[in-house]
């Protein structure tokens, strides 16, 4: 009964992952540069999957849609298992490590974690684990909510994505200035007994008296 929405809704999920991908290839070198780095990291994987999932999901509904048993068996392997990922997904990539860039890690993952962030990833969940209740119960009833809720998860993906494009590489952009500036702050500090003597065609003398 939904095969005109699989087919236009699969196709356009894809489209939405290819264009993810493009933009975390184009920030990826910023992103390994922050110190939070396995956060950023976590948090594009998750958007990857919000349009991968449903994509998969619609995809294989259109294998056999004369089947409710092969649909709903697929739905409820792709929803909970996309659930059970995102639940495991903020220990995927480590924690900041040790050192001085500890605090700023754990400053920066707690902004993509905290606010309309941790709601949007929540939403998620529970979205995928509805998904797959109703693939459970079956029904055209059922279908029809589960096209809303993936339409939903798709929305989600791209508020997640302009969160994430916008906190991006703020760590990055602070250390690159400071580590710039260490070369310059060592030759300014360089005094007259730094540069006292050099060496000449006859030996070694005080700069002044070589000119």
């Amino acid at each position: 009964m939904l095969d005109a929405f699989y087919g236009a809704f699969s196709p356009a999920c894809l489209a939405l992952l290819g264009l993810w991908l493009v933009v975390v290839q184009m920030r990826l070198p910023q992103w390994q540069a922050s110190e939070a780095a396995p956060a950023y990291q976590r948090a594009s994987y998750g958007i990857a999957l919000h349009f991968a999932l449903p994509g998969l999901m619609t995809l294989l509904a259109l294998v056999d849609s004369g089947d409710p048993v092969y649909w709903r068996t697929s739905f409820e392997i792709v929803a909970l298992g996309g659930a059970v990922v995102l639940i495991a997904l903020r220990g995927l990539f480590g924690r900041p490590g040790r050192g001085p860039g500890r605090e700023a890690g754990r400053a920066a993952e707690s902004r993509l974690g905290g606010g309309l962030g941790l709601a949007l990833y929540v939403l998620a969940i529970v979205a995928y684990l509805v998904v797959g209740v109703l693939a459970f119960i079956g029904g055209p009833a059922a279908l029809r909510a589960e096209a809303i809720l993936l339409t939903g998860l798709v929305f989600l993906g791209f508020n997640a994505a302009w969160l994430l494009l916008f906190d991006s590489g703020t760590d990055s952009r602070r250390a690159a200035p400071s580590q710039s500036a260490g070369p310059a702050a060592t030759e300014s500090t360089a005094g007259p007994a730094d540069i006292a003597a050099t060496p000449t065609a006859s030996g070694w003398a005080p700069d002044s008296q070589s000119e």
